[in-house]
Order: C-alpha cells, then sequence, then structure tokens
C-alpha cells in the first residue's frame, strides 16, 4: 500500500520545477512577443509595399496615355503641314488657321513631353520607395525565421534539460537577429 500512497502523493504534488525550464518559458514568451510585433510591422510594411506599387503602375499608365496623347499631336501637326504642302490654292486665312493648328498640336505634344518627365520621375520614385521596404520585408522575414529557430531551440533544451544547449540558442538567436538587422536583400 505504502508504493501506491507515494505514487498518489507524486501525482497530487508535482516535484518543483527546475530553474532552466523556467527561464526557458520566460525567453518562449519573450521570442513569441517579439515575433508577433514584427509580424504586425511586416503586414504594415508590406501593405506600404503593395500601395507604393499600385501608385508606380499607376504612373507608368499615366505615362504611357501621356505618350498617346503626344504621338498623336504629332501626327495631327504632321498632317496639318501636309495638308498646307498640298493644297497650294488655299486662302490666306485658311492657310493661316492650319498654320495656327499645326502650331497648336506641336505645342501640345511639346507640354506632354515635359508632363511625361515629371511623371516618369514620380513613377521611378515609388519604384525606390517599393525596393527600400522590401529591404525592411525582407529583414522581418529574416527575423521571423530566427524566432522560430530560437523557440524550436529552446523546446529541444527544455527536453534535454542541457544549460549549454540554451546558452547556444540564445548566441545563435542573437548573432541571426542581428544579421537579419542588417540584411541586404541585394546581398543574397
Amino acid at each position: 500500500m505504502s508504493e501506491i500512497s507515494e505514487a498518489v502523493q507524486e501525482t497530487i504534488e508535482p516535484k518543483p520545477e527546475s530553474s532552466l525550464n523556467s527561464w526557458i518559458a520566460v525567453l518562449v514568451a519573450l521570442t513569441a512577443t517579439c515575433m508577433a510585433i514584427c509580424n504586425i510591422k511586416d503586414g504594415n510594411i508590406v501593405q506600404a509595399m503593395t500601395q507604393a506599387q499600385a501608385r508606380g503602375v499607376d504612373a507608368w499608365t499615366y505615362y504611357q496615355a501621356k505618350s498617346t496623347k503626344q504621338l498623336l499631336s504629332e501626327n495631327m501637326a504632321e498632317q496639318v503641314k501636309t495638308q498646307l504642302a498640298t493644297a497650294p490654292s488655299l486662302t490666306p486665312a485658311a492657310h493661316t488657321m492650319l498654320e495656327e493648328k499645326s502650331k497648336k498640336y506641336l505645342d501640345e505634344a511639346k507640354r506632354y513631353e515635359q508632363e511625361k518627365e515629371e511623371i516618369k520621375t514620380k513613377a521611378e520614385n515609388f519604384a525606390k520607395e517599393y525596393d527600400q521596404l522590401n529591404t525592411h520585408d525582407d529583414q522581418f522575414d529574416m527575423a521571423d525565421a530566427v524566432f522560430t529557430i530560437a523557440i524550436a531551440l529552446y523546446g529541444i533544451t527544455a527536453l534535454v534539460k542541457k544549460k549549454w544547449l540554451l546558452l547556444f540558442a540564445l548566441a545563435r538567436g542573437i548573432e541571426f537577429l542581428q544579421k537579419a538587422i542588417e540584411l541586404n536583400p541585394y546581398d543574397v
């Protein structure tokens, strides 16, 4: 009977937790918290990347529309010049009107060319913004991977109960996190 009493007593009164497991629990909680915060930040960056990309696509579409308008204006000016050259019997008033039309179309074409340059600059800036945001997105992705590996190492440490493994996990986690912060996606 005493064996049964001891077994029941052990079940009712669990053995005190080791300090290693307490440290692991704290580290898992801290790591998971950091992971959650990084995930939120990464989501915000992805939203900003999507907006920058959409604005860039819109700008290039607008640039193409201006190019089309410029081409149409240049073609109209050319048609008017051809009409002037092939119709020598025009009245002076008709000749003047066609020359003014030709000048108007050429002026429009020049204006569209200037507007295109401004639009091109904006589109290129949106692409730069996207690239800068992508760098930060890659850093948060790497941090997420580091935190996941750290949690896995903490779990292994809790199972094997080796303090050196906990120190190894902490050292590797800190090292990987520093690399994630310094990550330049163009070096990969």
